[in-house]
Order: C-alpha cells, then sequence, then structure tokens
C-alpha cells in the first residue's frame, strides 16, 4: 500500500509562506504529477512529502499513518534526483546495491534485487560498468533502479528527465510510463515539461504561488479547465483568450462578427477562450472573427498560424499540414459553439 494524504500542509521559510494550505488525496499505486511554473512550489512539496524539508503546519499521513515528522529514513519512499548522483567509482551493480549494502541487508539479498532491478529495467548488459561509461538516459535508469530495490511504498520524482535532450526524454518517459504498469506503486513526480504531465499522469495536480489550482485527469484539465491559469498553461500552442460581451446564447468580440454559444446564460463582460485546433478557417463572410495571418509555422503534419485580429487581440490557430494559407491573407476564422470556454472577470469558469 502506499496511499498518501496531505491536509492543510503549509511551508514557511522565515516570514515567506511557500505552500499555502494545501489538501490532496493521492490513491496507492497512481501516477500523479505536480506541474506549474518555477517558483510555484511544487519541488518544496515533494521534498516536504519525502522529509527533506520540514513541514510547518498540517499533516502528512502514508497509508493513514501520520508521518509529518518522522524522518526520511523511516517513510519508506524512495526519491530519484534531477542530477543522477551516482557514485563514479562504482560499478552499476555496486551503485544500484549500495542503499541496502549500507542497510545492511544479506548478499543474498542484495544479489535478488538488483538482478530484479536490472531486468525491469534492462540494465543486464551495462552492470559492471561505471557511470562515466554510461549514456544519460543509461545514468537515470541506473538511478531509479537504486530506488527500485528498497522495495518503497511510494515513488519521488523531482523533474527527472530535465538533464537529458529531447531524443532521451522520449524514451526516458516510455520506460517510466512502463515501469509504473509494471510496478504498480504510487509515484509522485514532479515537472515543468506539460508533455510529460499529459503523458504520464493518471491524476495531475496544477500549482501556482503555492496554491492548487486544479486537480484532475489530463483530460479533464484540458477539456474542463476551471480557471484561466489551468486553460493557458495546459496546452500547447495556449488556449486563446480575448474579451468578449455575453448576452444570453450570444457573444460579442471587440470590432468582430461574434457568434452563437451554447454554455453560459448571462448578461456580463467576459473572457472567451478557445484552444488552435478547435478554430475552423472559413469564408470571411461567415466567420466569427477575420484578420491576417502574420506568421506561418510549418512543421509538417500540422501548421501554426497566428492571426491578428485587430482588438480581439493575437489568435493561434493549429490547421492541418496539407492545408494552403499565406502570410499576409486576411482568413475568416470560425469558432465551433462547443468548443467556447467562458472565464468571469476573477478568472473563474464560468458552468
Amino acid at each position: 500500500m502506499g496511499s498518501i494524504r496531505l491536509e492543510n500542509v503549509e511551508k514557511w521559510f522565515g516570514e515567506t509562506q511557500v505552500i499555502k494550505g494545501i489538501d490532496l488525496d493521492i490513491a496507492d499505486g497512481e501516477m500523479v504529477i505536480f506541474v506549474g511554473p518555477s517558483g510555484c512550489g511544487k519541488s518544496t512539496l515533494l521534498r516536504m512529502i519525502a522529509g527533506l524539508e520540514d513541514t510547518s503546519r498540517g499533516r502528512i499521513l502514508l497509508d493513514g499513518e501520520d508521518v509529518t515528522d518522522k524522518r526520511p529514513s523511516e517513510r519508506e519512499l524512495s526519491m530519484v534526483f534531477q542530477s543522477y548522483a551516482l557514485y563514479p567509482h562504482m560499478s552499476v551493480r555496486e551503485n544500484v546495491g549500495f542503499g541496502l549494502k549500507t542497510a545492511g541487508a544479506s548478499k543474498s539479498e542484495i544479489s535478488e534485487k538488483v538482478a530484479e532491478a536490472a531486468r525491469v529495467l534492462e540494465l543486464g548488459p551495462y552492470m559492471e560498468r561505471r557511470p562515466k561509461d554510461l549514456s544519460g538516459g543509461q545514468r537515470q535508469r541506473v538511478a531509479i533502479g537504486r530506488a527500485i530495490v528498497r522495495q518503497p511504498k511510494g515513488f519521488l520524482f523531482d523533474e527527472p528527465l530535465s538533464n537529458l535532450d529531447a531524443a532521451l526524454r522520449v524514451q526516458m518517459r516510455l520506460e517510466i510510463a512502463k515501469l509504473h504498469d509494471t510496478l504498480s506503486t504510487t509515484m509522485i513526480y514532479v515537472t515543468h515539461d506539460q508533455v510529460e504531465a499529459m503523458t504520464l499522469a493518471d491524476k495531475i495536480v496544477v500549482l501556482k504561488d503555492g496554491l492548487v489550482m486544479q486537480v484532475g485527469t489530463p483530460r479533464d484539465l484540458y477539456e474542463r479547465p476551471e480557471n484561466l491559469f489551468v486553460a493557458q498553461f495546459i496546452g500547447s500552442p495556449k488556449m486563446n483568450v480575448m474579451p468578449c460581451t455575453v448576452d444570453g446564447s450570444a457573444y460579442t468580440i471587440p470590432n468582430q462578427a461574434g457568434g452563437r454559444h451554447t454554455g453560459v446564460d448571462i448578461a456580463a463582460s467576459v473572457s472567451l477562450g478557445i484552444r488552435p485546433e478547435h478554430i475552423k478557417i472559413s469564408e470571411t463572410e461567415t466567420a466569427n472573427c477575420t484578420g491576417i495571418v502574420e506568421v506561418v509555422e510549418y512543421l509538417g503534419a500540422d501548421i501554426y498560424l497566428y492571426v491578428a485580429c485587430g482588438d480581439a487581440g493575437n489568435i493561434s490557430v493549429r490547421v492541418e499540414g496539407s492545408t494552403h494559407v499565406t502570410k499576409g491573407q486576411q482568413i475568416g476564422l470560425q469558432f465551433p459553439e462547443t468548443y467556447l470556454h467562458f472565464f468571469n472577470s476573477s478568472g473563474q469558469a464560468i458552468v
């Protein structure tokens, strides 16, 4: 078992509060990812769960047991850091088994658990090599292997792929996903990379300024953001947001045609959001909005268009790579009703 519960957890550094009363439930076996901009508190929160940072207020429970004041070694959690922190003079085999050796495990137990970690992580051919003879991805697998052999109740990953190049990040993402499926152990993973969050997580926790902005599955956050921050943080390119006035089932964009919607029934000035891939190119006469194409980014399967739409602002559009649009062209944009999002003056979703 490896369920984790945070109850009104706070962290203060002197007079500065960096974690501001977080409540969170993580079920046994879940892959939960903390994501947010730099300085939002995600790594601090992870270190508090690990016991590497004291908890100023609140409680941390592991399988119902209060571990708030327990030392890291007493929490039955293993942490994998951004830096590999491998011993350069030791072989892969010795690095993976070092924690068990210092804990006084027998040689037969160490050999058995190291062999199993090597099998799971496909490290067999590298067991006698030193860290300097390994690639970045292989070193990270060794660091993960060192965590696996302890058979913890949960794994804590602190931006483990940020030191790898793009190709290796993709490879290691797949390996971590397979590892989670194989072990079925609770994992908490910190990243600033939303692609990692969207592809790996059972549940994503979006943080900003020490507060939880939304918790949900990747699909929940993408399709039903609860506020403007989540709407624009999740998704690349980010969601387009423009001012508009809503009156009943109609909306008006400044100096644009506007249109109908199926979402809210109010009379107010709000913000309208729509994701780039949901916008359709149309004839200007039937468009909800028109503008001039300022930038065309051809990416093969997709094209990103950046369209200047006057008072509505610059709107990004994602279309198929076969679409023929040129810089300087005037185009019409249609906003399908079912894909519209509306946010009030406080940035909260109107539903």
